[in-house]
């Protein structure tokens, strides 16, 4: 029997629904799996049909192409190594999430998942069958188990798998990114390893899907938890482990050690490959978005320009009566060190033309917000002008404080196809433009240097809707607001643990109201990228009318 064993690992992107696309991807890297000398390339799950594909997968046609596509990538893969690929499986009438086996031309194995996530993101229990627990899988000398992707993070199915002899395990997965995710996956495979003596390979996709980025970052662990293998963070890759037998069971020989960013810079790389991929995957080349000469807009503006180019990215500045020479000059400078193109439109004409059109409803009121709206409206009316006109999507640019609060108009700043800022709270976004000011990468396509200026990160913000106008007349100052917010929405806290932390309770309920007020807000906003474990949309699915208050 051989000694020796290699792995091909591919970490690659695919694209949920492209299935003829994706199996163009499979092919090529079997192929030089092949050239390698591989025993077995092992591809992502549900890497056919892209991930996540919610209630897409429920459609009878889509899972029947898809597994005619199965069909045919192992008749062309038969003269070869081994490919392992994930998607979806109908038997009767249940639906698995499932990971197929290819060798010499057919279908050896189909491996069904057994844990089904029903949490954060996921609800697979909707869509898919829970299978029962299955054995490992023989592929030349190597008996392989493969938990699939939750399947992983429950001890039950490794054991099972080791106590029914496997040697190794495989773990393919679509495991979304958030802050501080890495470290949640090693220190779980960590204990799998530990618990079944086994070596396990952790090997997940990257790429964007609507608000989910899935960031690779794939390893290989040996026994006692001993990295041999790290794959690169937000990159696609492919690499050949090689295992060998030895005398107390298999080893995967020492290989790739990639370095993981910092939580800056990997939420900073999220931010613009979930943008990248969200634009070349819906089909746009192009952006425009309203530059304000304020710190939002302004990182907005550069994630953008590092995800497609400076030329692709075309801002707009839309002065009122209310905006100042400075923003005027704050937004030219952005546009100018990052190479963008900036247009200059006033809005005055059109707001006075509808004040005029307002006046004979509007007599004998006081002017207030929502005179302060229109002026948002109308940017944001020919923002999406400029977006109908070119092609360009429109991105919009507010931060996870103004979300949470409804410091935002909706259809005025609101509008917009994606949102990158959309999980960064106002207290990060400074965070973030000091980081991309010091630092710049190769998958960056923006310029290096100070691109964003100082005096931007650094004033108070304004949305220049009336004269002398700071956030901080309508919001508590940013780091007491994003405080309370972390607690009300990242930890679920009560209104009496924010208090004993210190917090003013008349501050923490008035941020709660307007919290639980903005609801129908968030309900009509743009996507945008999932940064943390409670991201508005999935992860924090409340009811828009909700008379419930905590009074404690």
């Amino acid at each position: 029997m051989a000694d020796t064993f290699r792995l091909t690992l591919a970490q690659l992107n695919p694209t949920v629904g492209a299935i003829a696309a994706n199996a163009a991807q499979a092919r090529e890297v079997w192929a030089e799996g092949r050239a390698a000398g591989a025993d077995m390339v092992a591809l992502t799950e549900m890497f056919l049909t892209g991930y996540q594909t919610q209630d897409l997968v429920m459609k009878p046609a889509f899972v029947a192409q898809a597994m005619a596509e199965i069909d045919r990538l192992a008749a062309d893969c038969a003269d070869g190594p081994a490919l392992g690929i994930g998607g979806p499986c109908l038997r009767g009438r249940d639906l698995f999430n499932a990971y197929y086996v290819l060798q010499g031309g057919r279908v050896t194995a189909t491996i069904l998942k057994h844990e089904l996530p029903n949490d954060t993101v996921f609800d697979e229990k909707r869509l898919f069958t829970a299978a029962p627990l299955q054995g490992p899988v023989q592929v030349g000398p190597l008996r392989i188990g493969i938990p699939i992707c939750e399947d992983a993070w429950h001890a039950e199915v490794s054991e099972t798998l080791a106590e029914t002899g496997a040697e190794i395990l495989l773990v393919p997965n679509g495991s979304p990114y958030h802050r501080g995710k890495p470290e949640v996956r090693t220190n779980l495979m960590v204990n799998r390893v530990i618990e079944t003596g086994l070596p396990l390979v952790y090997l997940n996709m990257i790429g964007g899907q609507d608000d989910q980025l899935f960031d690779g970052a794939s390893f290989v662990l040996n026994t006692a938890g001993a990295l041999a293998v790290q794959l690169p963070q937000f990159d696609t890759c492919v690499t050949h482990v090689d295992f060998v037998r030895t005398a107390t069971g298999w080893r995967a020989e020492p290989g790739m050690l990639a370095l993981l960013p910092h939580s800056h810079e990997a939420d900073y790389h999220a931010m613009v490959l979930s943008l990248r991929d969200y634009l070349g995957k819906t089909g746009f080349r192009k952006v425009v978005l309203g530059l304000s000469g304020g710190i939002d807009s302004a990182i907005v503006a550069t994630i953008a320009a590092d995800a497609i180019g400076p030329a692709n990215v075309h801002c707009v500045m839309l002065p009122s009566a209310y905006t100042s020479q400075a923003s005027l000059e704050d937004a030219a400078q952005v546009a100018r060190a990052l190479g963008c193109a900036l247009d200059t439109i006033p809005i005055t004409g059109a707001q006075g033309a509808v004040g005029e059109a307002l006046a004979p409803l509007f007599a004998g009121t006081e002017p207030g917000i929502t005179e302060e709206n229109i002026q948002s409206r109308l940017r944001g009316l020919i923002l999406m002008a400029l977006s109908n006109k070119t092609g360009a999507m429109l991105l919009t640019t507010g931060n996870k404080s103004e979300m949470a609060v409804g410091y935002c108009t909706i259809y005025g700043d609101m509008n917009g196809g994606f949102n990158p800022i959309k999980d960064l709270y106002k207290t990060r976004v400074s965070d973030t433009c000091r980081w991309r000011n010091t630092n710049h990468r190769p998958w960056m396509q923006g310029p290096a240097g100070e691109v964003i200026p100082p005096r931007v990160i650094d004033k108070p913000p304004s949305a220049e809707l009336r004269p002398n106008q700071r956030d901080d007349d309508s919001l508590p100052p940013y780091p007491v607001l994003d405080a309370i917010l972390e607690g009300l929405v990242e930890q679920d806290a009560s209104v009496a643990d924010l208090v004993a932390q210190g917090f003013d309770r008349a501050t923490v309920k008035r941020v709660e109201h307007l919290l639980y007020l903005s609801e129908y807000k968030r309900f009509q906003s743009a996507p945008g990228t999932r940064l943390t474990r409670k991201a508005f949309w999935l992860d924090r699915r409340y009811p828009i009318v909700n008379r419930w208050r905590d009074e404690a």
